[in-house]
């Protein structure tokens, strides 16, 4: 996750694109392929983005968000649930009901999850600089109302791209990764 950017390399809405082409092929519950992408590629829409959803308007800038907002691409990761109820409602599907309850996970915010994984690395492999993260929930409302999202989408997280600046690296590396063997068990968790 890199969150400085260089402000002046731009990155083009072709290479973009060719993310999200990789990123539609992430699995998807009976190929249901319910995301939506929103792409804020300029100046003016990067701003409002950021202006709708900081903590603090005109508030003290923090150093983190300070340098991603430098990235010269944001990409919105949106999660579709009634695309999935509708779709598993259909014959060779079966479920008639919609029942959410079907559902022992919400494959919809995994399935999206999982294509902005895909993103990611599809960034890191193209050379370029990447870093998801997430929108305040009590920000979705002036989210919504600011970029037209249409109702009963749900942001998954949103993905900053550009290319990288010199980066502060997250305090947080100093844990380390946790060994294998604390994380894997075979047979039985027993």
């Amino acid at each position: 996750m890199i969150r400085s950017y260089d402000p002046d390399r731009p990155v083009s809405r072709e290479a973009v694109e060719t993310l999200l082409n990789l990123a539609v092929r992430a699995p998807s519950a009976g190929h249901t392929q319910g995301w939506r992408f929103l792409v804020l590629d300029d100046i003016t829409s990067r701003d409002r983005f950021w202006t709708v959803t900081a903590d603090e308007p005109g508030g003290p800038a923090d150093p983190w968000l300070s340098r991603l907002r430098q990235a010269p691409v944001l990409v919105l990761f949106f999660s579709d649930k009634q695309a999935y109820l509708d779709r598993y409602a259909e014959p060779d599907k079966g479920w008639d009901d919609r029942d959410e309850a079907r559902w022992p996970v919400p494959y919809w915010h995994i399935d999206t999850g999982m294509a902005a994984m895909i993103f990611l690395l599809a960034a890191h492999d193209a050379g370029l600089a990447a870093c998801f993260f997430g929108v305040p929930p009590d920000k979705w409302d002036i989210l919504f109302q600011e970029f037209a999202v249409p109702a009963g989408l749900a942001p998954i997280g949103v993905v900053s791209l550009g290319h990288a600046a010199p980066d502060l690296r997250s305090p947080s590396l100093k844990r380390g990764r946790k060994p294998l063997s604390e994380l894997v068990s075979y047979g039985s968790f027993g």
